[in-house]
């Protein structure tokens, strides 16, 4: 969750008005500081944020805005059981977030995941506006969701307008979507900012975008259009913004930048999960000559783990705790060994390879795509609960299965392997690809080692027998011999692939950089697709067998062998 505060005083006639604005993004589920899914006490959450805004509530002096950026519907049982399961009441964000009385939000990408049923439900539910200027009914060509808010205080202006990365037809699929286009963010904004300016005159424009800073991230460049990161590139080319709060990325970011006519904007985001709370003050001045404003802006970010929940808030929504504390209690199985993904990161783990077998039985694919979605998740060996699920599969994807040819699929390898396994020239260097510096050391962030690809885009392959050479640059790191049954492994054959709708969209670039597959094709190569989200049906599996046995399923190996068990032993010291 991000959150981030705006303070604005204004002199207006010899009247001072202070507005301050509190926003949240990236929640994920972090409503209440219990963990659902490793059932302890969660060390930040919406009802530590709730204590501060309420005690800037108290101070008379101030009038409190509060704004979310997107991206709480996704993350923890909790959202996912008003998601899915106990659909016809209202939901639990709209209950919490109206019972917070935020005054604004904008939608985000795994908002849109819930699928339709779920958003338009809720957009209804919510007391104030769900916002995103670029996502446009392809019906009316009008947007979808409200595309900017005005606010009035104390006789003060202010707009705030809404954009949602434009990201998603390449992760989510249609289904899930259809009937919006997403639009690129910057040209969005000028038309946007152009009709605000004209027709409302605020004193005050907010950018609430659900995207990140970074235009260059996955392979992206700052001029190719529907950037998925273009928060920064919109302040630094769309006159008139004071301040742009920016999510979806997770990263704490407070600087500022020029826009157009020199002027500069605040650019101010922090992580996930109500980790903390980003704060800007603007201060106002009227110049009696020339009847302008002028403006002092400074930001500053707050960490939430010591702050306390507020009481009357964790009794409102004591009911609600409990009841999905019991949902996710429900036993559905039993495991005969302890599984973490965190042997995933390194190599074959029983982790993933639980996954692709699931994935092949569900779909009697020939061969299975997976990764681990969990950095370093452990499902100890014993009774499963539902709670678990959570760490097994994180995301609501669905289970696609896709004709590729044998070509096809070794690309979608040698990319997965190349953005994983690093070139190693001896079994002293790292197995996995890192971000280095110039000196060849592994660059950190607070402290930890930068991988060069994100862990989720960390492939691998079963129904194929492999090996993967480190040895050997990408492009030429992966043999397969031959299919899991013996049979041959043929380039030219057709083949149906177990994949989640994540990739299967061009998520991570596998299909699409990888395997050579034209973005607009994806769609006419699914077979099948699940109606339900593949944890759903892991979770089925899973209750039918009772009794599951994880296991290697022992169909690729990394050579030379020496080299990755020194790679992975100096590696895994690094991470871990």
């Amino acid at each position: 969750m991000s959150a981030f505060l705006l303070t604005i005083s204004f002199s207006i006639a010899g009247q001072n008005v202070k507005l301050k604005f509190i926003e949240t993004s990236d929640v994920h589920g972090a409503l209440f500081p219990w963990d659902f899914i490793n059932d302890k006490a969660a060390p930040t959450s919406l009802a530590q944020i709730h204590t501060y805004v309420q005690e800037q509530r108290a101070d008379k002096s101030l009038s409190v805005i509060l704004l979310d950026n997107g991206d709480i519907l996704q993350g923890q049982p909790l959202v996912y059981y008003s998601n899915f399961e106990k659909t016809t009441y209202e939901h639990i964000c709209a209950s919490v977030m109206n019972y917070m009385k935020y005054d604004a939000a904008t939608i985000g990408n795994h908002d849109i995941e819930a699928g339709h049923a779920v958003y338009d439900k809720l957009e209804k539910e919510f007391d104030f506006p769900w916002m995103a200027a670029n996502a446009v009914n392809t019906t009316t060509n009008q947007p979808y969701f409200k595309p900017y808010t005005i606010l009035n205080r104390n006789g003060v202006r202010i707009a705030i307008l809404g954009l949602i990365t434009p990201g998603i037809p390449m992760w989510l699929p249609k289904t899930i979507w259809s009937g919006i286009e997403f639009q690129d963010m910057i040209l969005s904004a000028k038309k946007w900012v152009e009709i605000i300016q004209k027709t409302e005159q605020p004193d005050v424009l907010i950018g609430l975008f659900h995207a990140g800073v970074q235009a260059t991230y996955n392979g992206q460049n700052a001029e190719m259009p529907c950037n998925e990161n273009a928060a920064q590139l919109v302040a630094e080319q769309v006159s008139g913004f004071d301040v742009v709060f920016v999510g979806h990325d997770h990263h704490s970011w407070n600087y500022s930048v020029k826009d157009p006519n020199g002027r500069s904007v605040l650019i101010l985001g922090t992580e996930s999960a109500s980790r903390n709370i980003a704060e800007a003050s603007i201060v106002l001045n009227k110049n009696k000559k020339t009847n302008q404003w002028e403006k002092v802006t400074e930001g500053k970010l707050i960490p939430v783990e010591n702050m306390e929940a507020d009481k009357a808030f964790m009794t409102e929504f004591a009911p609600a705790i409990e009841e999905v504390k019991a949902y996710v209690s429900k036993p559905i199985g039993r495991f005969t060994k302890t599984i973490s993904s965190r042997e995933s990161i390194f190599g074959e783990s029983s982790f993933v390879d639980l996954i692709q077998r699931i994935q092949l039985e569900l779909t009697n694919a020939d061969i299975s795509f997976a990764a681990p979605l969990s950095f370093n998740a452990e499902i100890k060996e014993g009774e499963i609960y539902v709670r678990d699920m959570f760490n097994l599969y994180r995301y609501e994807n669905l289970l696609y299965t896709m004709k590729m040819n044998g070509q096809e699929i070794k690309d979608y390898l040698e990319y997965s392997f190349g953005l994983w396994f690093n070139q190693m020239k001896s079994p002293e260097d790292h197995l996995l690809k890192f971000n280095l510096e110039e000196n060849g050391e592994v660059i950190l962030s607070r402290g930890k080692p930068q991988l060069a690809a994100s862990f989720y885009n960390f492939c691998s392959a079963a129904g194929i027998v492999y090996t993967v050479d480190v040895s050997k640059p990408t492009g030429e790191k992966v043999s397969i011999r031959s299919m899991a049954d013996g049979k041959l492994f043929d380039l030219k054959k057709d083949y149906k692939v177990a994949v989640n709708s994540y990739r299967g969209n061009g998520g991570g670039g596998h299909l699409t950089l990888g395997a050579k597959i034209p973005s607009e094709e994806l769609s006419n190569r699914i077979i099948t697709s699940t109606e339900k989200d593949l944890r759903y049906y892991l979770m089925k599996w899973i209750e039918k067998e009772n009794i599951v046995s994880p296991s290697l399923l022992g169909n690729w190996t990394v050579i030379p062998n020496d080299w990755w068990t020194k790679g992975k032993e100096k590696d895994a010291k690094l991470l871990f």
